[in-house]
């Protein structure tokens, strides 16, 4: 399975440091609007970065058609565009996709078909503000807090330099 497009959206980076947490979420859609694809068979997939305050959109890809059974290796492609995802939202999804989105800390959540995206981005928002947020939600901030303060660390590391 080969990406058919992949479209990145580039922001324009500023000295400030982002704004903490922000989460990428992905969605299985056909048009950009509503979760109505399967994940093993998605022909699209939707990134947005998502913070308490705004949701951007952060990556479009495409995929060429897919059958649902079988074939394993069809989502390698799919995975690689998902490292660094908090989440995918999406119809429905195999128990072996299950696993290695697991592996890759991206939690898949079920969603029925057709659901639209807007109120999922709202939801995640609300979480993010201090909502009731969901375990996985919770695992993911305490996670990068875990690697901001290691970042800090190495950084203060190297600005002291290194003698022997």
């Amino acid at each position: 399975m080969a990406l058919r497009r992949h479209l990145r959206i580039l922001a324009g980076r500023t000295n400030e440091p982002p704004l903490l947490p922000t989460v990428k979420a992905a969605f299985a859609t056909s048009d950009r609007h509503r979760v109505d694809q399967h994940f093993g068979a998605a022909n699209a997939l939707l990134i947005y970065a998502v913070t308490a305050e705004q949701a951007t959109m952060a990556e479009f890809a495409q995929f060429g058609a897919l059958d649902r059974d079988g074939h394993e290796d069809k989502l390698a492609a799919k995975l690689a565009l998902l490292r660094g995802c908090a989440v995918v939202y999406c119809q429905a999804v195999g128990g072996s996709a299950i696993q290695q989105l697991l592996a890759l800390g991206v939690q898949p959540i079920r969603v029925d078909a057709g659901t639209a995206i807007a109120p999922l981005l709202a939801d995640l928002q609300a979480a993010l503000r201090g909502g009731d947020a969901p375990a996985w939600l919770n695992r993911v901030i305490a996670r990068q807090r875990e690697n901001d303060s290691a970042d800090a660390r190495f950084a203060a590391m190297e600005a002291e330099g290194w003698q022997e």
